[in-house]
């Protein structure tokens, strides 16, 4: 029988953010210039390590959010993406990320953190375009929160969360369009949502838009699941992710 004991190994610990907001009807998502190495003036999503050992994982990624965009816990939907731990992801040893997607509405201007130089919103399509050179693995993060997004605005209320406290069917609209990146017959969608008992509700008076007609307002309903699904239209070419 062998004597050697057991050993763990060291592993390093970290939470990352793919934080998106729509800018300009567009779908954007915070990007830092990295000030440190590895990957020093570099592009890559907001994040860091643990500040100790007894730090929960949401309470840092709430921290994060503080510090890298500005944001409180009751400012945004907040869920876990997934977590990230392939051996060779990281120089500086084996770190492991839980990554947490971040959605909020008309998000500000964001300040850089600790280990950044800048930071910047950048629209989805140019960070995923190849020309940005994303640090890490986190061209694939952000594909995966893509896609995650994506997915959930089908079958929950997501898509509300992208918007203010009230909203037309119009910007609603807009998020869907600016997320799936495709273009949505007005009438159908109005339609479509319309028929989903508790996804948007009545908001009071209405908004007058820039062409002078009032618009309905709207607030999230009570219905976090959608039935039947917003289904995303296939078949047509995507216009911009972004």
């Amino acid at each position: 029988m062998s004597d050697d004991r057991w050993v763990p190994p060291t592993v390093l610990l970290a939470v990352d953010l793919v934080i998106f907001t729509l800018r300009d009807s567009r779908l954007h998502v915070l990007l830092i210039e990295r000030g440190i190495e590895p990957y020093q003036g570099a592009l890559a999503l907001p994040g860091g390590f643990l500040s100790h050992d007894k730090e929960d994982l949401v309470t840092a990624a709430h921290r994060e959010l503080a510090e890298e965009a500005g944001l409180g816990p009751d400012e945004l939907h907040l869920e876990q993406l997934g977590v990230y731990g392939a051996p060779e992801r990281d120089p500086r040893g084996r770190v492991i990320s839980a990554v947490y997607l971040a959605i909020a509405p008309r998000l500000p201007e964001p300040v850089a953190g600790t280990d950044a130089s800048e930071a910047y919103w950048t629209p989805v399509a140019h960070a995923l375009s190849g020309d940005a050179q994303l640090a890490f693995d986190h061209e694939q993060i952000l594909k995966d929160g893509v896609d995650r997004a994506r997915d959930k605005l089908e079958r929950s209320a997501l898509a509300t969360a992208f918007c203010g406290p009230t909203f037309t069917i119009a910007e609603l609209q807009e998020v869907y369009e600016a997320v799936w990146g495709v273009t949505l017959d007005p009438r159908n969608f109005y339609r479509k949502v319309q028929s989903v008992d508790g996804f948007i509700v009545p908001a009071g008076p209405n908004r007058k838009t820039e062409g002078g007609r009032p618009a309905r307002l709207f607030r999230p309903g009570p219905r976090t699941t959608l039935h039947p699904p917003m289904t995303r239209p296939h078949g047509q070419a995507d216009k911009e992710t972004a």
